[in-house]
């Protein structure tokens, strides 16, 4: 049985693989099909749990590979505290980027990132749940329960390995966000936005 957490990143998907690798039955990855394009993207082996906040986008050959044969984990963490993480991290390459240069385009410059990235939580927490609506073997997976919750996921898919090694990883950090590099077209737009106004300025002096 493949096993999938699914989420929206900054929510502790790191440190669930760390404490996977204390199980013997199962492989674990973190985002190891990330450079895969095609149908490869979403084939992996057998008995195997894989945590990927990109997988959101890749719901539709996810069924198409596993529909309901597979067991699903919605892994979440409070929101502001998950938007909070993501606004520190707009630098190209990764998510933020991606999805206010990419999925939107020609935002306003005076919106707000905290509001694009409660934005990207919200689009993202909903797509997963509509697509787990229809899955039998599920659960959800709160990171400020996570030793709880692990537990019954270790029951739930028949864990076998060293479950205490694997609760104690929870009580580490993984995967810090770092003070976010200032945005480009972010940086752009307000030398454009200034210019404008001393221009403004200029003709209403001039007038």
């Amino acid at each position: 049985m493949n096993v999938f957490v699914l989420c929206t990143g900054r929510c502790g998907s790191k440190t669930f693989v760390e404490a996977c690798k204390h199980i013997r039955n199962f492989t674990s990855a973190h985002e190891s099909r990330v450079g895969v394009a095609g149908p490869g993207r979403v084939q992996f082996p057998a008995d195997h749990i894989e945590a990927d906040n990109r997988l959101t986008w890749f719901l539709g050959r996810l069924e198409e590979a596993y529909g309901d044969d597979a067991f699903y984990v919605h892994l979440t963490r409070d929101r502001m505290q998950t938007a909070n993480s993501f606004n520190k991290r707009f630098q190209p390459g990764l998510i933020m980027y991606a999805y206010t240069h990419g999925i939107l385009l020609k935002l306003p410059p005076e919106t707000d990132p905290l509001d694009l990235c409660l934005d990207y939580c919200d689009t993202v927490t909903s797509n997963i749940n509509v697509f787990l609506k229809s899955k039998t073997r599920k659960m959800d997976f709160k990171l400020e329960t996570a030793k709880e919750d692990f537990r019954v996921f270790w029951e739930r898919i028949g864990a076998q390995g060293d479950l205490s090694a694997a609760l104690a990883e929870w009580d580490r950090s993984n995967n810090h966000s770092v003070p976010a590099v200032p945005d480009p077209l972010m940086i752009r737009l307000g030398r454009k936005t200034k210019r404008l106004i001393r221009k403004a300025s200029s003709l209403v002096r001039s007038a």
